[in-house]
């Protein structure tokens, strides 16, 4: 397939922010692309690699400006100054090409989609000497065989920042328009084959063949990362009972991060809520699996919580959130940031797939293969119960153990990855809390000059995938970086992701996911979203979620409109 040809369902894309537009332009293409080019389902999403692989293009702003540079015969200061007022290397590409100086029409080789997804894959593979000058070089022969629209998408693809407004639902409601006439049956089965498979090629050839039974033919598989099943919010015990039916399992909701542990034969293997493989920072976990749990192959769900070791008082997500991320310093930081795994669910077990299995039966056969033993690996602490006033109790007992809530689980449902349930509920005492990213800043003055000091949060908006501004923040933050995230720390991991500059405020590209509280939720103009945050607070920085994971502008909507009924809190 021409790259051009991609480009210009990117540009048709970018055209229209309407979903069913998107949708219909997206069930067209996809009716013709043929199987042996299964690679352009990665590039329409911006990557080149599955969503579960490690690899990463990894490819800085630095090296795409040298190589702009190259390519154009323009200054890298030139470049810069043009990205400056754009706001995006892409446009910069694209308005750059069109006057560069050593491209030709003689020079140019029409670009095949195949090649631009080659070149790219090759990035990540380039290890040793010379490294940096063979990436150059495959970038260059890439751009310099594009047009200046294919240039502008060359560069938004290595910088994984494709701006055409589209996300995985979006591919898989227009795979469901080309190939089943959008059913609601083929809807399920095409979320359950996306949240198994976290591959959309595979899930492509899959639905290609037009048969529903080919999407069930998917299936989990030991070693490759799926996404969790996530939890909907209750105010109320009673409301819990309400919705997952009595009797119930209550448990305790950590505050820790989500962990899939995998293991097949000897091989264990450690994944976040967000894919992300963290084997090597958490060795412990590794040696615990071996000795506590039973099993030839497993995949089992838990939540890893960190805890004082010499008061042995569990603590907050905060203090262990930096593990996640650090690939060095592994022992001492496991010698200071103890964690314990609380296990709380099955997926898989010696051959056999427990999705489809009843929630009791899954918590039933955890509690058969793993052997208690308390600061390192354990069942998750359970209740099962019809009664509110034992379930309040449950509830308390979480709390005074520093724990977040509790979760009310139904004893009949299935597990469903991905999906946000209905029959797993979690209750906090403190419910205005949100997810969010981060999209702008702002750099601060005196004592915080130098630092970005003033944040702008948005969230999601699951119709155009677009991020939604709903308020600044700026306190929660510390001023020194020994007593948690700091100013200067979110600065520097903020710096490699600001897009554009204007004196002191800044865009960034949408990344860092953000735990804030807030007092009031209140319409806004001033915002994006429609909505503005009264006093925001910054509470963690989430290395472990994702960006599909942040709230809704729907969230957004329903906690604007139940706010004033909330008063369910212990003190």
């Amino acid at each position: 397939m021409k790259f051009q040809k991609l480009v210009d369902i990117y540009e048709a894309l970018g055209s229209t922010t309407k979903r069913l537009e998107k949708i219909d332009i997206l069930a067209h293409f996809l009716k013709n692309v043929d199987e042996k080019d299964s690679e352009v389902l990665y590039l329409l999403t911006g990557r080149v690699f599955p969503e579960y692989s490690e690899e990463k293009i990894g490819i800085s702003t630095q090296l795409v400006i040298k190589a702009l540079s190259k390519s154009t015969g323009l200054s890298p200061e030139n470049i810069t100054k043009e990205w400056k007022k754009l706001g995006d290397l892409g446009e910069v590409s694209e308005k750059l090409s069109q006057k560069s100086k050593q491209k030709t029409l003689f020079s140019q080789a029409e670009l095949t989609v195949k090649k631009v997804y080659e070149n790219i894959k090759q990035l990540p593979e380039l290890e040793g000497k010379g490294t940096i000058d063979k990436k150059m070089s495959l970038i260059i022969e890439i751009l310099n065989s594009a047009s200046p629209t294919e240039a502008k998408y060359i560069i938004r693809i290595l910088l994984e920042d494709l701006r055409i407004g589209i996300q995985d639902s979006t591919i898989r409601e227009a795979m469901n328009l080309a190939f089943f006439d959008r059913t609601k049956e083929a809807s399920e089965k095409l979320e359950a084959a996306f949240n198994k498979a976290n591959d959309v090629a595979e899930v492509f050839l899959a639905a290609k063949k037009g048969k529903l039974h080919e999407l069930d033919k998917i299936s989990i598989e030991v070693g490759k990362p799926l996404k969790v099943m996530l939890a909907q919010k209750a105010k109320t015990v009673k409301e819990g009972f309400e919705a997952v039916g009595k009797p119930a399992a209550i448990e305790f909701k950590y505050d820790g991060f989500r962990m899939l542990i995998h293991k097949k034969g000897e091989t264990i293997t450690l994944f976040t809520r967000s894919l992300e493989n963290v084997t090597k920072q958490f060795p412990e976990v590794v040696e615990y699996v071996k000795k506590y749990v039973k099993g030839e192959s497993f995949i089992i769900d838990s939540e890893a919580v960190g805890f004082d070791k010499k008061t042995k008082k569990y603590q907050s997500f905060q203090h262990i959130s930096q593990r996640i991320k650090r690939k060095y310093d592994i022992e001492k930081l496991r010698e200071e940031l103890p964690v314990e795994v609380n296990v709380f669910d099955l997926i898989y077990l010696n051959g056999k797939s427990y999705l489809d299995e009843p929630f009791e039966k899954r918590s039933e056969a955890v509690r058969k293969i793993i052997k208690d033993e308390k600061y390192k690996i354990v069942a998750s602490k359970q209740l099962i119960t019809d009664d509110e006033e034992k379930a309040e109790k449950f509830y308390k007992e979480a709390l005074k153990d520093n724990q977040e809530g509790i979760m009310m689980k139904s004893l009949q449902s299935p597990y469903n990855p991905g999906s946000r349930v209905g029959h797993m509920l979690k209750i906090k005492p403190e419910e205005r809390d949100l997810d969010l990213v981060i999209v702008g800043g702002e750099y601060g003055t005196g004592k915080r000059s130098g630092w970005l000091s003033s944040f702008v949060l948005a969230c999601r908006d699951d119709k155009t995938g677009e991020f939604l501004e709903i308020g600044k923040m700026g306190t929660g933050i510390k001023e020194k970086t020994e007593e948690g995230v700091s100013f200067e720390e979110l600065t520097e991991k903020i710096k490699p992701l600001i897009t554009k500059e204007h004196g002191k405020e800044v865009k960034i590209k949408p990344k860092l996911v953000v735990s804030i509280t807030y007092q009031e939720i209140q319409k806004s103009p001033s915002y994006s979203s429609g909505f503005a945050l009264r006093f925001p607070r910054f509470t963690a920085l989430r290395t472990d979620k994702p960006l599909s994971e942040v709230n809704s502008l729907a969230d957004i909507e329903k906690d604007f409109e139940k706010q004033f009924n909330r008063n369910y809190k212990y003190g």
